[in-house]
């Protein structure tokens, strides 16, 4: 399976880790049911089965892989899809595919409405994973890249280095067991919600060693100030998790390791960093909102892809879900 697996994979380069065997493992670390098809080396597509308290569902993050041109195989892809859903019981099936946010492939998403009968398709409630997001070309010298930043974050990665901020990485279990800590208190004061140490340990356990980055920043005194995961897989790097304390209002922690894991990615011939959610643009009060000043001041392309798209099995039960995302969307100003 995995050779079939990877061969598909490569084939789209858009691809991230999350069509990847690396965070199928880390899901079934988690404990969650794995749903893995291939098609003929055209298509694939890595479903993970959620047990959420308003209802089972099946998550397609960043897919399906396919062609969105070839519209028989992504027939047979999405009755595969919704025969799966059904053997889980799941309500409903959400799917984000890693394809840009145009009329034009919107169209491409929607028209399978026409071509599969009886589908019910329409436009998740919540977002799936990093729908709005900044990613950067490696590919750009180190010089390059910092002309390529906003005047201030310069300055603070410049700042970073004057003032002796030290960034160690360690992937140890204490590591791990710390950042988990830190992130929780993050969470409190940024209103979020964070991984448990499950999870955490999980995608630890999956992508290390050379496909997994934990980050610590340390003052002058030794003291932390921020932290920072990164996940690595094919051409593309996610900075997927962040935490910090109180230190990193005075201090420029959360630069200095956006810019070393930069250049340990650059050397590690990665050529994509994608940084891992912004606000959606034109809206204001937004939940990312201060995190979206702080990405965007490194450069790179705004990127938004199609947004997440739901597969309705069962009508009644999926009302019942749409209700409580949609309040939940808006409490959590998303």
């Amino acid at each position: 399976m995995n050779e079939s697996w990877t061969k598909i994979y490569q084939a789209f380069p858009e691809a991230n880790f999350l069509q990847s065997p690396l965070w199928a493992e880390a899901n079934r670390l988690m404990g969650h049911k794995l749903v893995v098809r291939t098609f003929d080396n055209k298509a694939m597509y890595l479903g993970i089965v959620k047990d959420a308290r308003r209802g089972r569902y099946l998550e397609i993050p960043g897919g399906p892989l396919v062609n969105w041109s070839d519209r028989k195989t992504l027939k047979i892809v999405f009755e595969s899809i919704i025969e799966e859903a059904r053997k889980e019981k799941c309500v409903f099936v959400r799917f984000r595919p890693q394809i840009y946010n145009t009329p034009e492939n919107e169209k491409l998403v929607m028209k399978l409405k026409t071509e599969i009968k009886g589908l019910d398709l329409r436009s998740a409630p919540m977002h799936l994973h990093a729908q709005n997001t900044i990613i950067l070309d490696l590919k750009k010298t180190e010089e390059e890249l910092l002309m390529s930043m906003r005047r201030q974050t310069r300055y603070e990665v410049r700042r970073s280095d004057k003032l002796e901020l030290k960034v160690i990485e360690d992937t140890s279990e204490e590591a791990f067991k710390e950042f988990h800590s830190v992130q929780a208190e993050t969470a409190k004061r940024q209103n979020f919600i964070p991984p448990s140490e499950k999870e955490l340990f999980a995608e630890r356990d999956a992508f290390s060693p050379d496909r997994l980055k934990l980050y610590k920043v340390l003052d002058a005194n030794e003291k932390p100030v921020a932290y920072g995961l990164v996940l690595i897989y094919g051409k593309e790097a996610e900075y997927f998790e962040a935490a910090s304390t109180d230190l990193n209002r005075k201090l420029p922690g959360a630069y200095a390791l956006l810019w070393r894991a930069i250049k340990d990615l650059k050397a590690m011939n990665i050529e994509r960093f994608n940084l891992w959610g912004i606000a959606p643009p034109g809206v204001e009060h937004h939940r990312y909102s201060g995190v979206t000043t702080f990405k965007t001041g490194f450069g790179g392309e705004i990127v938004e892809f199609i947004p997440a798209k739901d597969i309705i099995i069962n009508k009644l039960k999926y009302k019942f879900d749409e209700i409580v995302e949609t309040a939940r969307k808006k409490k959590r100003n998303l």
